[in-house]
């Protein structure tokens, strides 16, 4: 007889509830460890059919860790297992384990695709270089404001100018310098860093041929297209091109209720990032781009028609249609053509 497994998963401990012939059979606790995890399945679940979790900050390490463990790891759509989650009349992470337990028995839940640690690495390196070019402009914003109480207005400088201008107008400012100097040598080290994470991005893209074929679509540069790879990583997940629109969260959402029936504003699931990447590149396809292409061409149109924001996010939903048939079809982008596709 087959054992259905839901983990409620925690920083420090994880709830197990194992089922058996539709009854519970077995609950406890351990170390959210997927060594001590797969060890306590063995003694109290020894035919695993499902070990069913939900999404969340250690689901990649678990999944990955537990199918080398030999279990049937399965991650399931946390927004989906709420619903069911909730009907429990206490909220507690023994009553979470029985729910997916419950969940991985009937067959009623979403999996989730788990990316690989290859694709993960990358992804890790663009969130890293995004949040220090954020430090760096938090930094550089907090000097300006705060050299502008004291009436010293730095130029609209950037780089080694403003770190130069900074200077200049610090130079005799014998209160003040000892104050800000730290913060704008805090700002250089960031700004340092994140260019040494850019750099480990530009050399990825040079040696990935997926990449170069995706940096030939006017306004993809080396982040969006390593961002793309990654977050799409195998084509073949997508049974076509138009789902990867919706996947990134640029269709809008829908209600229909009896005589009620509209269309909303996109539904912004799934990578925000990357939705963020494809938004700025439809934006210089459409105000910096000289080179004519169909798409630019559809873009205009729909700017004419709907507004700038709205033929942006379309652009931006067509950007995402065409990127996921080059890496599918392995074709270089086609300017005449791509918008139609």
């Amino acid at each position: 007889m087959c054992d259905y497994i839901g983990l409620d998963v925690s920083l420090k401990e994880t709830a197990i509830s194992v089922r058996r012939g539709s009854r519970r059979v077995w609950r406890g606790k351990c170390p959210s460890d997927p060594a001590a995890i797969a060890a306590a399945l063995r003694r109290h679940a020894p035919e695993a059919k499902r070990v069913v979790f939900e999404t969340g900050p250690l689901s990649v390490w678990f999944f990955h860790a537990l199918s080398a463990e030999g279990l049937p790891a399965i991650c399931i759509d946390a927004r989906h297992a709420k619903a069911a989650l909730d009907m429990a009349p206490n909220k507690t992470d023994a009553n979470d384990a029985d729910g997916l337990a419950h969940l991985a028995e009937i067959g009623f839940f979403r999996e989730v695709r788990v990316k690989g640690y290859d694709s993960m690495l990358v992804r890790t390196l663009v969130a890293a270089r995004r949040r220090l070019v954020r430090i760096s402009t938090e930094l550089s914003n907090q000097i300006r404001g705060l050299m502008k109480t004291f009436g010293l207005v730095v130029p609209g400088a950037k780089g080694g100018r403003f770190e130069a201008e900074v200077r200049r107008l610090l130079a005799g400012q014998v209160s003040l310098e000892p104050v800000l100097l730290p913060l704008l040598e805090a700002w250089t080290a960031v700004r340092g860093r994140a260019a040494e994470l850019g750099r480990q991005l530009l050399r990825r893209a040079r040696h990935s041929e997926a990449c170069q074929r995706l940096m030939s679509i006017p306004g993809i540069g080396a982040i969006t297209a390593t961002s793309f790879t990654t977050a799409i990583e195998d084509p073949a997940n997508f049974r076509n091109s138009r789902s990867v629109g919706a996947w990134i969260g640029l269709t809008t959402r829908r209600y229909q209720s009896g005589e009620v029936d509209y269309d909303g504003h996109i539904s912004r699931r799934g990578d925000a990032h990357l939705r963020g990447l494809l938004y700025e590149a439809a934006t210089v396809v459409l105000t910096r781009t000289s080179a004519e292409s169909a798409l630019r061409t559809l873009g205009l149109k729909l700017r004419e028609r709907i507004g700038f924001k709205r033929a942006a996010i379309a652009v931006a939903r067509k950007l995402a249609v065409i990127m996921h048939a080059m890496l599918k079809s392995g074709q270089s982008f086609n300017r005449e053509a791509e918008a139609m596709s």
